[in-house]
């Protein structure tokens, strides 16, 4: 926090500053806040709060600061001293809530997959179209947070026990393990399988390695900072028995967590050798997937437009990849869309926490994707993804690995694994 000279760089990039222009609603306003409080000049105020709980945590301050003030770490540290002074300030529907979603939902995948099938259900069996019909979801408050329910769920899940997909007829020796996520191996199950072929098809032996389980960037963004230590140190041992073959990931903020364990054991002695050497290993799928490395059997004839996601384009500095493995595909033009990395206002769970700011933002990504006359707007998060996909005005909504994975399929599709 001391290293912010204030110079107001960073405000253009912040998502709240440029809906409200309000200074409390910009990185530096924050830091000043929270610094404030550390100084014991400031009181938890509910406006305080409120303020530092509207950051999204995109990392996009983080990304063009010039004196290197890191906005994810002071808001996981913040929230984490915060939350004991906000438990009692909730109601008990409140606190039953958080606690059954950050330490059983999040922390066990049986769970995860439990709710999702019971989702599956709420859609297949008509009460979905009832509920909506109805306007009982309105009456309940509950249509927006609804909307972002992914169409027609998966019956199928990507439940990691080990299992290896061997190289497809590039292959060069070559292995990796795969981060299945929570919500990609589940509500998004398809996404999982697309990545394991396009693996397949680039060289790569893919495992599915079992014991693994959720990042934990929502328990840590959301003030659980022991809740997301307990999932990382399991996540930890899980992948150490693959020795040190890359772990690939498909989602851009889990990814940026997982490359950040190492920082967040740093001061721990048992732990911090293995969170380090851990996070070493992790890398998105398009770093570790080169377009010389596919085949690409099926021109896809599309105009698409692609969103940078927060945590690919400003945590990871990822940017060139992705583009160049969608120039590389056949028949598909890209066209660069404005502010492609302002936020969608995904960011996790904000959509939910923060309907309004999310809403805004996603309006102003979709109009941005709409100037450019394409076809699929295009991204690399699952968050993103369910984000941009509801109430999007009917523009088609991808993952990159999905129209990879298209353009990849061989013509006598004999792979075995799921379709």
């Amino acid at each position: 926090m001391l290293s912010c000279v204030r110079c107001g760089l960073c405000l253009t990039s912040c998502p709240t500053y440029v809906l409200s222009g309000h200074e409390a609603e910009s990185p530096r306003g924050r830091v000043a806040m929270a610094r404030a409080l550390v100084e014991d000049k400031a009181r938890l105020t509910p406006d305080l709060i409120e303020h530092e709980q509207n950051c999204l945590v995109c990392d996009a301050c983080t990304a063009v600061c010039p004196a290197g003030v890191d906005m994810d770490p002071i808001q996981v540290a913040l929230r984490s001293a915060v939350e004991p002074h906000l438990r009692d300030r909730r109601s008990r529907r409140e606190r039953a809530l958080r606690w059954l979603a950050f330490r059983k939902i999040f922390a066990d995948m049986r769970f995860f997959r439990l709710l999702v099938r019971a989702l599956r259900l709420y859609q297949s069996s008509g009460l979905q179209w009832m509920a909506r019909r109805s306007g009982m979801l309105r009456l309940l408050g509950l249509a927006e947070a609804e909307a972002l329910l992914p169409p027609d769920l998966p019956d199928g899940f990507v439940i990691p026990q080990g299992q290896r997909y061997p190289a497809g007829e590039r292959s060069r020796g070559r292995a990796v393990s795969l981060f299945v996520g929570c919500i990609t191996s589940t509500a998004l199950a398809g996404i999982d399988w697309s990545t394991i072929r396009v693996c397949r098809r680039a060289g790569w032996t893919v495992s599915a390695t079992g014991g693994q389980g959720c990042c934990g960037a929502l328990n840590a963004h959301g003030g659980d900072l022991e809740g997301m230590k307990a999932m990382a140190k399991r996540n930890i041992e899980a992948f150490e028995k693959e020795g040190g073959v890359p772990v690939v990931v498909n989602s851009a903020g889990c990814g940026a967590m997982l490359k950040h364990y190492g920082y967040h054991f740093r001061d721990d002695p048992e732990w911090a050798e293995r969170a380090q050497a851990f996070s070493a290993r992790v890398r998105d799928l398009v770093e570790i997937v080169r377009p010389q490395d596919l085949r690409f059997y099926r021109p896809l004839e599309l105009v698409v437009t692609y969103q940078d996601p927060c945590h690919l384009a400003h945590a990871q500095k990822i940017r060139r990849e992705p583009r160049e493995l969608l120039r590389a595909i056949p028949g598909l033009e890209l066209r660069e869309m404005g502010e492609s990395d302002l936020c969608c206002g995904s960011a996790g769970v904000y959509n939910l926490t923060n309907p309004k700011q999310a809403r805004q933002l996603r309006q102003r990504k979709l109009e941005n994707a709409s100037l450019t006359g394409a076809d699929v707007l295009v991204t690399a998060n699952p968050g993103c993804y369910i984000q941009l996909q509801a109430k999007n005005g009917g523009m088609r909504v991808k993952h990159i690995v999905e129209l990879l994975d298209e353009a990849t399929a061989p013509d006598d599709a004999q792979e075995k694994v799921r379709a």
